[in-house]
């Protein structure tokens, strides 16, 4: 039996790239995008009530992420990239179809378009379908998950003065609170669990259209020492 979904819409995402996207979602709550509805599903009477409700689940396409029954066992970053689990017992981004939920804060609808916070989607994510959350239903004080039972301890994020007063300046430009999205999400520590690096590397990752570079001074803490438009060609 097949069946043939078609996206209602595409999240617009501060997060240009794969590398540094919290491992889920909530966990930067500066992390904003806008999720364009496409005709008929922007028209007011597919939105009504929908002001009423302050998070919503998004159900959406893994668009940069393989998938199929080749990916029966996963390596999932909370558990440091090397042990490997069954698939439907983790979030890993390669699933069987490329299907993926996430809840998100709906901070406003403006024309049609729904303006998020707390996403952990990349660019160009297409959306299949929305739902309400709702609280007496969807959480549950008494489940547990004895593979992630808290939220990662996070890492000390410093910056360069010079990093600082980038993020500050382009953080203006973007009406962006670019310092936030930064150290909400390199206190995530982005790197592979396993990965000891030296002080002398460093890493990369894209926000909006700025690269961002930092380094591990020491293997508890991250230091951001620069940022720069990216190159539109790159």
């Amino acid at each position: 039996m097949n069946y043939s979904l078609e996206p209602i819409g595409v999240v617009h995402s501060c997060f240009s790239e794969k590398f540094a996207i919290p491992r889920q979602p909530q966990l930067a709550p500066a992390a904003t995008g806008t999720l364009e509805l496409f005709a008929p599903y922007n028209q007011p009477e597919a939105l009504a009530g929908l002001e009423q409700v302050s998070h919503l689940w998004l159900l959406f396409i893994f668009h940069a992420a393989e998938s199929g029954p080749k990916h029966l066992r996963v390596r999932p970053p909370r558990l440091g990239g090397n042990q490997r689990i069954g698939v439907f017992a983790s979030r890993a981004t390669h699933r069987p179809n490329p299907l993926g939920q996430s809840v998100v804060k709906l901070e406003s609808i403006v024309d049609g378009k729904l303006l998020l916070s707390g996403i952990d989607l990349l660019d160009g994510t297409p959306v299949l379908d929305i739902k309400p959350y709702v609280p007496y239903a969807d959480s549950l004080p008494h489940a547990r998950n004895d593979l992630a039972p808290a939220p990662p301890a996070p890492i000390a994020v410093t910056w360069s003065p010079l990093a600082r007063t980038q993020a500050e300046q382009q953080g203006a430009r973007l009406h962006s609170d670019l310092l936030s999205l930064i150290e909400q999400c390199l206190a995530q520590d982005p790197k592979p669990a396993y990965q000891q690096p030296a002080p002398t590397r460093e890493y990369g990752a894209r926000f909006w259209d700025l690269n961002v570079r930092w380094h591990y001074p020491n293997p508890d803490s991250i230091r951001v020492i620069d940022i720069q438009l990216a190159n539109p060609l790159a």
